[in-house]
């Protein structure tokens, strides 16, 4: 009969794409790994894998089974925690995506919190700014900040993020202080490269689309901010990542008679998948600790 454990080490493997990974992961001897996934080869009379002394890769019987194997694994989990949701408590897996500059400064914190709630829960958190798609991943709810236009998927704000015209004070000693949006078009931008380069502000003539000229494109908050406290330029960012700077006056606010455009954090999780107690206990622990406003713009 063919055991869960031996189509848990194979989906190890094809996932980290090594035995000796795999094993670090899950925490095994790598003999027992191999062993376990040399086991399920035999009762499938199937070989899964070619193994070099170089690298790993599956046979087209490889290929097809892993998917079988992962959808075996993520039901019989969803199934062990819906026993276990029944009983009154949260356990068991949960998968979770988000942007990797919220993940670092806020959302790790607030996760700490609700897993010490929660100890029968095993979260898997990856941290990437992509925009992760969790039918096609395998996610349970995937955090996203911007708008959520997938129809498959349902979105539960946590919060509303402003976005503002930050700078350190050295840089706009020696280039001015921009008092306008005809005069912002001129400095030197600090550009988020995973989207469209366009600012976007709202003021009482209407709607304005600037494409500044830009001094550095990267895809990282972190970075942008860095650079803009190194002062290098003039960057529109959320305040969750330059609160604390603003209040310390590493940098400040460049306001020019207009507001950017701001977005919005989700949750967000597959519309034909019933929300897990896990997704609404988190969604509810994330919103409690976020609040209203969010503390990072109290």
């Amino acid at each position: 009969m063919m055991k869960l454990e031996g189509m848990a080490a194979f989906v190890a493997v094809a996932d980290a794409g090594s035995i000796s990974e795999a094993a670090r992961r899950l925490g095994l001897a790598k003999s027992v790994v191999s062993e376990r996934v040399a086991e399920l080869e035999r009762l499938l009379g199937a070989s899964l894998m070619q193994r070099t002394t170089r690298k790993l890769t599956l046979t087209v019987e490889g290929e097809l089974f892993l998917h079988r194997a992962r959808r075996i694994i993520r039901e019989t989990a969803e199934a062990q925690a819906e026993i276990t949701e029944r009983r009154g408590s949260l356990g068991g897996p949960l998968r979770l995506a988000g942007p990797t500059g919220f993940g670092m400064l806020h959302l790790g914190r607030m996760l700490n919190g609700f897993l010490a709630l929660h100890p029968a829960i095993e979260l898997s958190l990856d941290l990437d700014d992509r925009f992760i798609d969790p039918a096609a991943e395998g996610y349970d709810a995937v955090i996203r900040h911007g708008p959520v236009q997938d129809t498959r998927l349902i979105a539960k704000r946590l919060a509303t993020s402003r976005r503002l015209l930050v700078a350190a004070p050295c840089y706009l000693d020696r280039h001015g202080i921009p008092a306008s949006l005809e005069e912002l078009r001129q400095a030197s931008a600090i550009l988020y490269s995973n989207r469209a380069a366009d600012w976007r502000f709202r003021s009482d003539e209407g709607e304005t689309v600037l494409r500044p000229r830009a001094r550095l494109r990267v895809n990282s908050g972190i970075v942008m901010r860095d650079a803009a406290l190194a002062g290098l330029g003039i960057a529109l960012l959320p305040t969750f990542f330059t609160h604390e700077h603003l209040a310390s006056g590493a940098l400040r606010q460049v306001e020019v008679g207009a507001e950017a455009e701001s977005a919005e954090l989700h949750v967000a999780y597959v519309r034909n998948r019933t929300a897990s107690a896990k997704v609404a206990a988190l969604t509810d622990w994330l919103r409690a600790e976020i609040g209203t406003p969010a503390y990072w713009d109290r």
